[in-house]
């Protein structure tokens, strides 16, 4: 089920069967180099969340499509939040969908740079609870897609050499499963072949360290079939993390 697409009475009636659990993709629109798109990251969480709810009984809210990405913005297209408005955005979705009485929030990620505004966003929402001596009545889960149980593996099995850390094989491949008709951008010659490796820090240093945006990645070995295959583990291992989450009882 998509929290968009459905009535408030029929999620009235899911909190009151006891299913009191969501899944909240969490990404980012930054560049993904020559043949990555845009999206990749807020797209790559969705897609595999989607393919999940098909085969199990899951709440799906809307994407958080917008992140953590400071770092990309000499690029065109690019957006970002500063740390302060992501953390305050992610505190109003927690209190709204708490408010409502969801008590499991399992936050999959799809974009490495937001990791640490993320829990600093969970801290937040935990701290009045902290301070005042009280349980929390909720809790957050946080998961990197690609860190999902064997997940990881997999795609490096894929793509042993070149795989990257930004527009990386594997999250290029997920995108043109779901969108074939951008596979093309592929089939391009990239110089050099795989990226340089390097630190992150701001936008300018960014741009001239990695001229095209990637980093340490080959992403023309992707393709449509290889993401294919990714998506089905990784939403297998989805619905196995989520529901083992919504399945703890409060500590």
């Amino acid at each position: 089920m998509f929290l968009s697409m459905a009535t408030w009475p029929e999620i009235a009636q899911r909190l009151q069967d006891g299913k009191r659990g969501i899944i909240i993709p969490i990404g980012s629109h930054e560049q993904h180099g020559p043949t990555g798109l845009i999206g990749t990251d807020a797209l790559c969480p969705d897609i595999i969340a989607r393919e999940a709810e098909k085969q199990d009984d899951l709440l799906l809210a809307p994407p958080f499509s917008i992140g953590m990405a400071q770092h990309h913005m000499a690029f065109p297209g690019s957006m970002t939040l500063r740390p302060s408005t992501m953390i305050a955005a992610i505190v109003d979705w927690t209190a709204s969908l708490t408010r409502a009485g969801f008590d499991r929030l399992y936050w999959i990620n799809g974009h490495g740079g937001n990791v640490a505004t993320i829990q600093a966003a969970f801290a937040e929402t935990y701290a009045p609870y902290s301070l005042r001596g009280e349980a929390a009545p909720f809790a957050h889960m946080l998961k990197n897609w690609w860190e999902l149980p064997q997940i990881e593996r997999i795609c490096l099995d894929f793509f042993p050499v070149g795989h990257g850390s930004h527009a990386t094989a594997s999250e290029v491949a997920v995108t043109y499963w779901a969108y074939p008709e951008r596979a093309s951008l592929g089939n391009v010659t990239l110089n050099p072949k795989i990226a340089p490796n390097g630190p992150i820090r701001d936008a300018a240093d960014y741009r001239g360290r990695f001229p095209d945006g990637r980093i340490g990645s080959d992403p023309t070995q992707a393709t449509a079939e290889i993401g294919g295959k990714i998506v089905s583990a990784a939403a297998k291992a989805l619905i196995t993390d989520a529901n083992q989450f919504f399945a703890e009882t409060h500590g």
